[in-house]
This record gives C-alpha cells, structure tokens and sequence, in this order.
C-alpha cells in the first residue's frame, strides 16, 4: 500500500492518500481545495485512480475539494450519513466499509466535534491506524461548541469506540497545531491531557469553558463545504 500525508498549513490540516500501488486505485481522506494541484500531479505520478474522496465532517476552516475532485476524477465523494452536504455521491453509515482493492476503512460515527463527524479504521478486522477527523487529536480533541457539537457525545465516542480499539492502532488526526503527525490509541490513553485520569463530568466541564473564537473562515467555509466546495454553484 502506498501512504501519503499531505499538510495545509494555513489551516493545519492534513489530508491522506492511500493507494493499493503504482497504477492501482486511491482514496483521498479530507482534501482541501486549495491543493487541487498537488493531488492531481500526485494521482498522476503514482498513476492511480481515484475511487473515493472523503470527508470525516464538515469542515469549519478550509474548504473541501470533494466536489473540484468528482468534477476531475469521477470518482465518488463520501460523507457520513448524518451530513447535511446534499451533493455528497454516497453516505455511509456507522460500521459499514469501504474497499479499494485490498484497502479496507470502516466507517465510525464519532459525534461530538460536529453532529455528523464519522472516523474510519484502516483494516478492520486487524485495525492498523484510523483517520479521526478532528474527533481525536494529538494530546487534544476537537472543539464542541458548533454546528451541534456535544462535550458528551465527544466523550461517548472516543471511550466508547476509538478507544476501543487496539494501543498500537496510529491515530491520523485531520488537524495539529504543533508540529505532530501521528499518535496511537495507546499514547492518547495514557497522555491526552483533556482525557487521561478525566471522568466523562470534568471533560464536559472542561470543553465548555475553552471559550474559543470562532473559526476564521467558518462562514464562509460551511456553506461552501455543505456543496462540497464548490462556491461557484
């Protein structure tokens, strides 16, 4: 398999590229548009074809390239079933998977950071890493005070289903603010600040007093991500 993490520095967001091989099938998971460039030179270098573009939620600070990598590709743009992105091609729901060859990701609705933020584990039936959106973050959690953010639900869902994974599966965050690239389910048991030794009252307590800005780009972002970035339509 071939791995690729892509970085967007204006809004520190990661994106990933998994492909079966040279001149086999891809995926994209939460692409930005500004980098349209970037993926297409790289799809035509490794020679791939790209089977699906995904997005684990509707992003705030950027806006998605779904839409400009349908338009380019064919391929079929990936929401989970809770988004409200009506252009998405196909919604997937909690626990169901999607192949690429011998690419495996399971989908995981992880509420929480936003009301319809799905994780997806690489390799189910043995999990090797997971791609957590902004649900898990390296020594951190996403932000629940938006577009029907919960404390609790974000609680639920790491405890309940990322962490219920194996130590060793790598966490790919969609977003680091400080340099990191990836994690383990182990590592964030044991360090998350926000979560290690917490009880579910004191990380509610805690979410809801961060008193964070809005994003910069958040309305303009949302709407055009709810047409998956395509501003023009």
């Amino acid at each position: 398999m071939i791995f690729k993490q892509l970085f967007d520095s204006s809004s520190s967001t990661y994106t990933y590229l998994l492909a079966t091989a040279h001149g086999g099938k891809a995926l994209l998971i939460d692409p930005v548009k500004e980098h349209m460039d970037q993926y297409r030179q790289l799809l035509a270098e490794l020679d791939v074809e790209l089977v699906y573009a995904i997005d684990t939620h509707t992003h705030a600070d950027h806006i998605t390239a779904l839409g400009d990598l349908r338009d380019m590709t064919g391929c079929i743009t990936i929401m989970g079933d809770q988004s409200k992105a009506a252009c998405v091609s196909q919604y997937v729901k909690d626990g169901e998977r999607l192949s690429v060859g011998d690419i495996c990701l399971q989908a995981l609705y992880t509420p929480g950071h936003t009301h319809e933020s799905f994780c997806f584990v690489l390799n189910p039936d043995q999990p090797v890493a997971v791609f957590t959106g902004d649900a898990l973050l390296i020594r951190g959690t996403g932000r629940t005070d938006f577009q029907g953010g919960d404390a609790g639900q974000s609680w639920d869902s790491i405890m309940q289903k990322l962490f219920s994974l194996p130590d060793h599966t790598v966490v790919y965050p969609a977003h680091d603010y400080k340099g990191c690239t990836s994690s383990t389910i182990g590592d964030e048991k044991r360090l998350n600040p926000r979560l290690a030794g917490k009880t579910r009252e004191e990380y509610i307590e805690t979410m809801n007093a961060l008193n964070l800005p809005s994003p910069k780009m958040m309305d303009v972002a949302v709407p055009a991500n709810l047409a998956c970035g395509q501003t023009d339509r």
